[in-house]
């Protein structure tokens, strides 16, 4: 930083204090928001532990926005050092001070010279990967985005110890003591101006690069509807033009935590059709099934009480549509263990569904063990905060924000007594047992007690109504220690608006395979209507054998009617 002609504490011209303080905000707000949404998976660590003093909310656009504010604020510093003939401040040659006998303000300055660089070389790791990342590409890219933000975490405290030991409290106060730039022969016009001029555009090619290159799912009209069976051999698909995205950062998945999205739809006037299609390696049906030990039922999977299950749970998938683009899947993820002071944590501290403009997010959600299998996907919106019930508030429930299903019934329901954070680690309390119990082992087929196996072909794990009895100890005590039974139980029939969508689904060769209908048109104000001229936006997700950890990806697909 250069040194003003005027007399006293050292100060820095104006050019300076601007792009350095725009900087540091935007490094600040990406770094926070971002170890926020890194404090989400399973296996962190640091961001984990830093997450008491993180933001909560819908972080997401906060992150972007303070990652293009960086990438504008750092390319601006570029064009300013030299425009205002500056360059020697960061001039590599001194370095060679390492190599020679020199006062300690002199090696400072030489450290301070390395960490300029250095951030330099973060910034443009934090890009790259970052923008694959919004892109949709995943893998090794994630844990390199990580790392590089930790670095940028440590090189904020090392600038800082690094600055204050060049010239102590005065250097670090001439960033608070604007001056005016020393006119030399080095200094061109208007660096300032020229400077922010030349970030803003590089910005701009960004966002207009982002927009223009967004998929489009078109929607055409076709004569004959596609029959529902989860084989995409209709002339309908034939005709349609399938969207593909990558989806990443789930759990499961042959262990990549990723999985592409085949999306297809068309119309037929009356009603609108899907044909969803994912990797999964495994056929998952296995929902915290029921083991009997000696001293009674037990869950086979220990982290049902978090909300948080990962091992044995089904498959799932989900579309949302919104009318709006908003970063988080149209503004309804709002990460952390409590985004409302006024309302219950989440149970699983990763964070709550729920919109802040009063708008309503449609979602389907496809279940295979919950109905999946049977022709439902649940009909299901994210809307304004619920307000919490008593259950909700002493945590015996899940409150789930704004998450729920539409108005009417579901037809399953749960062979277990619900139990607050800390329970299911004992005897649980079983609804429902097996009427006959040679009839429900063979439904099962073989239980591996390795989640990542698949169930078989013909293999279900739920019972239905018909297929059990009310507990009893007389029928418990005719079951052997050993037996495993479903945690799911069908009962009567879907109603009302939850049952608004319906589909069929197969699993084969890894993949699976949904086809779902629902009319273009409800009239309920909890769904999205498909209307021709209307903007329209969706996002998937991928459920590996989880119940909450699915995949995601940042950008929406556009859907047009034709």
């Amino acid at each position: 930083m250069g040194r003003s002609p005027r007399s006293g504490p050292p100060r820095s011209d104006v050019g300076t204090i601007l792009l350095h303080w725009l900087t540091a905000v935007a490094m600040v707000a990406s770094l926070v928001t971002g170890l926020r949404i890194a404090a989400d998976a399973p296996e962190a660590v640091i961001s984990r532990a830093l997450s008491p003093v993180l933001p909560q909310g819908e972080v997401w656009t906060v992150h972007v926005v303070a990652g293009l504010t960086l990438f504008f604020a750092a390319g601006a510093y570029v064009v300013y050092l030299r425009r205002s003939g500056l360059e020697r401040r960061v001039a590599l040659k001194k370095l060679r001070v390492f190599q020679l006998p020199a006062a300690n303000r002199l090696r400072w300055g030489a450290v301070n010279v390395a960490l300029h660089w250095t951030l330099y070389g973060l910034v443009i790791v934090l890009t790259a990967s970052g923008v694959a990342l919004y892109l949709g590409h995943g893998g090794w890219i994630v844990p390199v985005h990580t790392v590089a933000a930790l670095a940028t975490l440590v090189y904020i405290l090392v600038h800082v110890l690094a600055h204050y030991g060049y010239g102590g409290w005065g250097q670090l106060l001439r960033l608070f003591r604007p001056s005016a730039l020393v006119v030399t022969a080095a200094v061109r016009p208007r660096p300032l101006l020229v400077a922010g001029l030349v970030g803003a555009g590089v910005a701009a090619a960004l966002a207009g690069l982002d927009w223009s290159t967004r998929d489009l799912l078109p929607i055409i009209r076709v004569g004959q509807a596609p029959v529902l069976d989860g084989v995409l051999d209709d002339p309908a698909w034939k005709a349609s033009r399938a969207v593909s995205i990558l989806t990443q950062q789930g759990t499961g998945l042959g262990g990549r935590g990723e999985s592409t999205v085949e999306v297809r739809a068309v119309h037929d006037g009356q009603a609108i059709h899907f044909a969803f299609r994912w990797q999964d390696p495994t056929r998952s049906l296995r929902r915290l099934p029921l083991v009997k030990k000696a001293d009674g039922w037990h869950m086979v999977d220990g982290r049902a009480d978090r909300a948080d299950v990962i091992d044995f749970y089904e498959d799932k998938f989900s579309v949302i549509f919104s009318r709006s683009n908003a970063f988080g899947g149209g503004g309804g993820t709002h990460l952390g263990p409590r985004p409302l002071a006024d309302r219950p944590p989440a149970l699983n501290d990763r964070g709550l569904h729920y919109t802040t403009d009063g708008s309503i997010i449609d979602m389907w959600q496809w279940k295979a063990s919950r109905g999946g299998l049977l022709g439902h996907v649940d009909d299901q919106f994210i809307g304004p905060p619920l307000e919490p019930t008593p259950k909700d508030w002493d945590r015996t429930a899940r409150y789930q924000g704004g998450y729920t299903g539409d108005p009417g019934r579901a037809f399953y329901a749960y062979n277990y007594r619900t139990e607050p954070p800390g329970g299911y680690r004992g005897p649980v309390g079983v609804q429902r047992l097996p009427k006959d119990l040679a009839a429900t082992r063979q439904a099962l087929g073989t239980f591996d007690l390795d989640p990542n196996s698949s169930d078989g072909e013909g293999a279900r794990w739920w019972m239905t109504e018909a297929e059990s009895v009310p507990y009893s100890p007389e029928v418990d005590a005719a079951i052997p220690v050993g037996t495993v039974i479903p945690g799911v139980l069908i009962m009567g029939e879907y109603s009302g608006d939850r049952a608004d969508v319906r589909g069929s689904a197969r699993w084969k060769d890894g993949w699976w395979t949904l086809e779902a209908t629902r009319r273009l048109a409800t009239g309920s104000r909890y769904d999205v209507d498909f209307l021709p001229g209307e903007p329209l936006y969706m996002w998937v997700a991928v459920f590996d054998h989880t119940q909450t950890r699915h995949t995601r990806h940042m950008r929406p697909v556009r859907l047009e009617l034709r």
